[in-house]
């Protein structure tokens, strides 16, 4: 039995299937699960509750943590912590391996240009400090209790399955509704984004691989070095619509972020699009022999969805 915590969204529902390439025995997990494959066993739990998460993973050989929360950094200073442990205890009681799929928020800011899973975790923000302490916790499992896990990490995501990628939000959305695009704070910057497919297929590759376990990985992402610029006029291009966009400024975020809520959590982070923001994966495809997703598929996929 392999399970997905946090069944359904970017990345729970491309690795559902492709879970189907490692185990017949797919167990899918959320509040309201719904069925991938047709065969999928379905538990609704809730993870905050201990309970409810022990439940979840009985019974399972690998553990995929994709959960998303809401994005507030009171909720995730609240939630995640318990989260984590509840889930932590429960895979060292059923004797099951943990893949933890995270982000980047807890890396030193001065790290953005070149990431590797080797960079100095030194988070700047509120939301990063609480993805800094559940690396500290699953890794403080695997040294002194014998927890078998590792963590996928991943750049910004985009791609078909994305629904919440700052890509569709910032760029295809506002085209199909006949507006300008917008870029946070500089189009001038390089950014680096994950193509969700190619991040579920590589998390099934690394929770069938035995040897993967104790160690952090980046999932396969281009190398292109594309800037804010780009992506606009690329996904323009592929749209047939003129690349018209203005700029997000941090002055305009602390406005609107006084009547909606979302726009006042992304204010913290927004030192991440005002630096060229490189996602090294150069660990995974060399281990793997994993070429990623090039962008120009990757946005064609995107906008055709």
């Amino acid at each position: 039995m392999q399970t997905i915590l946090g069944a359904g969204g970017a990345i729970g529902t491309p690795l559902a299937k492709d879970l189907k390439a490692y185990t017949h025995r797919i167990r899918l997990v959320s509040r309201n699960p719904r069925q991938v494959n047709g065969t999928d066993e379905l538990v609704a739990a809730n993870l905050t509750i201990r309970e409810e998460a022990d439940k979840a993973v009985a019974g399972s050989e690998v553990v995929y943590l994709v959960a998303g929360l809401e994005y507030s950094r009171k909720v995730w200073q609240r939630d995640w912590p318990v989260v984590m442990a509840n889930v932590i205890n429960a895979c060292l009681k059923h004797q099951a391996r943990l893949v933890f799929l995270d982000n980047v928020y807890m890396y030193a800011d001065t790290a953005i240009p070149h990431m590797t899973e080797t960079s100095a975790i030194a988070p700047r923000s509120e939301k990063g400090k609480v993805r800094a302490q559940l690396h500290a916790m699953l890794f403080s499992a695997i040294r002194e209790r014998g927890l078998k896990a590792l963590i996928a990490r991943s750049a910004d995501f985009y791609g078909p399955t994305a629904a919440n990628s700052p890509l569709g939000i910032m760029v295809v959305e506002e085209y199909r509704k006949g507006k300008k695009a917008f870029w946070q704070i500089d189009s001038s910057k390089i950014h680096s984004f994950t193509y969700t497919p190619d991040a579920a297929r590589a998390t099934a590759m690394l929770g069938n691989t035995a040897d993967a376990f104790g160690q952090v990985w980046h999932l396969p992402t281009s190398p292109e070095r594309l800037t804010g610029k780009d992506f606009i006029e690329k996904i323009a291009a592929e749209m047939k619509v003129q690349p018209r966009y203005y700029h997000f400024s941090r002055m305009l975020m602390r406005v609107i972020g006084l009547f909606v809520p979302v726009v006042k959590e992304l204010a913290e982070m927004a030192y991440q699009y005002d630096r060229d923001y490189v996602f090294d994966s150069s660990k995974f495809e060399q281990r793997f022999g994993v070429t990623p997703t090039s962008y120009t598929e990757g946005i064609r996929a995107m906008v055709r969805q």
